[in-house]
């Protein structure tokens, strides 16, 4: 008999400050050739200004398997709960001055 070949396991800490999560209702991706940055900020309704709360730099390579996986997550997530509604064209109520939010 042919021993199959243990699949590697990846032990994933999560410290105590990150587990509580960074609660973000916007997000800004740009990029340049060799990375996408992603900054998650916290927006307040009627307030001319955001914070960013958090940066994540990916390689292109990541970003794309990033993109997969909330494609493959999103539609787990709407096969039980039903189509996520978003509406086609949104505004925001000013101008940032940066490139255009994707969220």
């Amino acid at each position: 008999m042919s021993e199959q070949p243990k699949k590697a396991q990846l032990n994933i800490e999560l410290p105590d400050d990150v587990s509580q999560g960074v609660y973000s209702n916007m997000a800004i991706i740009t990029h340049s050739h060799s990375e996408f940055i992603v900054d998650f900020l916290n927006m307040m309704p009627g307030v001319p200004k955001a914070k960013v709360k958090s940066r994540v730099i990916l390689t292109p390579q990541h970003a794309k398997r990033l993109f997969r996986a909330l494609k493959d997550n999103i539609s787990k997530f709407e096969s039980i709960h039903g189509e996520i509604q978003v509406p086609e064209t949104e505004s925001l109520p000013f101008n940032l001055g940066g490139p255009t939010p994707m969220a």
